[in-house]
C-alpha cells in the first residue's frame, strides 16, 4: 500500500475523532500525507516537524536522556495531543542518516502512536538511503497508527 493509500486507510478509521502529527525524522511527510487527503480539513489538526534535539526539548518537553528512544517517541506523541487538542497523534524520531546517533544504527525509528489517550511505541528498523528511510518511516508510522485505530475500534470482550 503506498503512502496515500495508507493515509485515506487512516482518514476512514477516525470516526470523528481529529489526527495531528509530530515528526523529526519523517520531515513533514505524515502531515502531508494526511493534508492531501478528500475532507482532511475536518479532521487533521495540524503537524510539527521538530528536527533538532533542542526543539524537540524545547516544543515538546521531552526529557528522555536520547531523543531516538520509544519513550521520546511517546513523549512528541503525548505533547502533540495537548498541542493540537487532538484525538489521534503519530510521532516519529530516529536516525536516518548514515552514521550511528545515541548509539542507535542508521535506519533505526521510533513511531509513537497515541489513540484516545493510549499510547504505544515501536522501534523499527529500516535499511537504504536517508529518503528511503523516510519513506519507509512514514508508511510504517501510518500503518501503526492505522492498526491502533482498528484496536480501538474492536468492541470490548
Amino acid at each position: 500500500m503506498d503512502i496515500g493509500e495508507l493515509a485515506t486507510r487512516v482518514a476512514a478509521a477516525l470516526d470523528g475523532r481529529s489526527v495531528a502529527t509530530v515528526e523529526s525524522c519523517t520531515g513533514g511527510r505524515l502531515a502531508q500525507a494526511f493534508s492531501v487527503v478528500a475532507g482532511a480539513e475536518a479532521w487533521f489538526r495540524g503537524g510539527l516537524v521538530a528536527y533538532q534535539v533542542p526543539v524537540k526539548r524545547a516544543l515538546l518537553a521531552v526529557t528522555s536522556p536520547s531523543v531516538y528512544t520509544e519513550d521520546a517517541a511517546a513523549e512528541m506523541a503525548n505533547a502533540g495531543a495537548v498541542m493540537f487538542d487532538a484525538d489521534v497523534v503519530v510521532a516519529s524520531t530516529g536516525v536516518a542518516g548514515a552514521e550511528p546517533v545515541d548509539g542507535k544504527a542508521p535506519g533505526t525509528v521510533m513511531v509513537a502512536t497515541r489513540v484516545d489517550g493510549r499510547t504505544r511505541t515501536y522501534e523499527l528498523h529500516f535499511e537504504g538511503s536517508a529518503e528511503s528511510v523516510c519513506d519507509q518511516a512514514t508508511c510504517a508510522a501510518l500503518e501503526r497508527v492505522a492498526e491502533a485505530l482498528m484496536v480501538r475500534a474492536r468492541p470490548a470482550e
